[in-house]
């Protein structure tokens, strides 16, 4: 039986499959891809399966590799908490909370004028199910967003706590007709299309909430584009293309632009801190008494009357 098996190579074993790309998993661990290529083939050898089909145009798991993953992950969250537990000095918490204002940065905030003793380092993905992949692979430690638009596989390796109901919005051109509006009808964007970050992998979540909103009202998603990285790109490229962008009541500043939230109904973006399982740090308490905190005193978890939120993320919220 293969108890022995190295972290190492499962680290590389879980990189490619979360990639699926043999150069892009060598990018992300700092390594050759002849060597990586060499531990996938030591860690075949090792379990007497194959677990990547590999052809000259893609890479997928086998069955094997598939069986495979969870168990990988689960090692090495325990090897990595292992780490952690006899560190001489404790290491700093990476939180990721997507941008400079919103939910995920005010919890940040907040959990560092608590706690001031402990390190909380902040990232800027763009999507939780870019984070996720993070978190797994152990480069992040937490992120905020939607739980319910990640694989369940990916999901049944995290936990999460609910955080709030964040009101959705549009930014719009200043001159497009609706701008003027204090309130935007949802149904008064029918004929519109709206920027939704289609394409971009790592925000997953928030295209198929945006499809499921605009189901049915006659509502378009633009295009795939390539994702966009960075507020300063982002502000160029959505003015650059005249876009219409689906947003949050917490958003960034677009010059020329105006954010006006949706109502008739008040579609909701459910949003949960999110972290991977068995991960014990003093600082993750921390942002989840933050997180509590700040949703009592603002009511983050409060519903509106008739608000739109749908089913898998009202049940996994719930939970």
């Amino acid at each position: 039986m293969p108890y022995d098996i190295e972290p190492r190579l499962l680290r590389t074993f879980v990189a490619v499959a979360e990639e699926l790309h043999f150069t892009r998993a060598a990018t992300r661990l700092f390594t050759a891809q002849q060597a990586l290529s060499r531990d996938v083939r030591r860690l075949e050898a090792r379990l007497g399966s194959e677990l990547f089909a590999r052809t000259t145009r893609q890479v997928a798991l086998t069955a094997e590799g598939a069986r495979l993953l969870p168990y990988a992950r689960r090692v090495l969250a325990a090897h990595d908490e292992l780490d952690a537990a006899w560190a001489r000095e404790e290491r700093p918490l990476i939180v990721d909370c997507a941008a400079t204002v919103g939910t995920g940065y005010q919890v940040l905030t907040a959990a560092r004028q608590a706690v001031p003793e402990h390190e909380l380092v902040a990232r800027f993905h763009s999507g939780l199910a870019g984070a996720a992949g993070a978190i797994l692979a152990g480069r992040l430690d937490v992120s905020f967003g939607r739980i319910a638009g990640l694989d369940p596989a990916v999901r049944a390796e995290l936990s999460h706590c609910p955080v709030r109901y964040e009101p959705m919005a549009v930014l719009l051109p200043a001159g497009h007709r609706l701008a003027a509006l204090p309130e935007v009808p949802v149904d008064s964007l029918a004929g519109e299309t709206l920027y939704a970050a289609a394409g971009n992998p790592a925000t997953a979540e928030w295209t198929d909430l945006a499809e499921r909103l605009f189901a049915g009202r006659g509502i378009g998603i633009a295009e795939p584009f390539p994702e966009i990285e960075g507020e300063g790109e982002f502000v160029r490229v959505v003015r650059r293309r005249g876009w219409s962008v689906l947003a949050s009541v917490e958003f960034i500043e677009v010059p020329g632009m105006v954010l006006r939230p949706l109502v008739d109904p008040v579609p909701l973006s459910p949003i949960s801190m999110v972290w991977r399982r068995g991960l014990r740090h003093p600082a993750r308490t921390a942002l989840q008494a933050a997180a509590a905190t700040l949703a009592s005193r603002h009511g983050w978890l409060t519903r509106p009357r008739g608000a739109w939120l749908p089913r898998p993320d009202e049940e996994l919220m719930a939970a």
